[in-house]
């Protein structure tokens, strides 16, 4: 019928400008909104995490590990810090607390926290294992930093996931 053929020509054209409107819409917006800046401004427990996250870094090299990534991010997680302890891969959580009222740092890596970070692991493993290790598996450990008021207290194979 010609005229149920205009009916939805007539529809269909609503439809496309209605979309034409919105995307000029978003556009405009997105062009009056100032850029994020590269040095976003960060809270002092940001502050002090990144500090304590260079500090751990820094440990952990003198000790003899080559770091080979930091701060990786997916879906499931983050990683602070990926080190290389000869064949060895390691995952490393950096944990930062102002005092051990509550456990200490190390403490605040619960079972749930070390699903996270098995999970982001596995994202990474393929990647890194092609990079490092000429895309064999290499064997790989959990380590936990834990910097407090009294220093650092590094914990290998602090939990296992294989």
């Amino acid at each position: 019928m010609p005229g149920e053929d205009q009916f939805i020509h007539a529809l269909a054209r609503t439809a496309q400008k209605e979309a034409v409107r919105k995307r000029r819409r978003r556009l405009s917006r997105a062009k009056t909104r100032p850029p994020a800046s590269p040095t976003a401004v960060l809270s002092p427990s940001q502050r002090a995490g990144q500090q304590a996250e260079q500090h751990a870094r820094r440990h952990l090299e003198a000790a003899g590990l080559t770091i080979v990534r930091q701060n990786l991010r997916c879906k499931s997680g983050e990683i602070d810090l990926i080190a290389l302890d000869g064949a060895v891969l390691i995952f490393i959580e950096v944990r930062h607390r102002h005092s051990r009222s509550h456990g200490g740092a190390a403490a605040s890596v619960n079972p749930e926290k070390q699903k996270r970070l098995i999970k982001a692991a596995n994202y990474f493993l393929p990647a890194l294992s092609r990079q490092y290790f000429g895309g064999a598996v290499p064997p790989c450990r959990f380590d936990v930093v834990a910097v407090e008021p009294d220093g650092i207290n590094w914990l290998k194979h602090a939990f296992a996931a294989w």
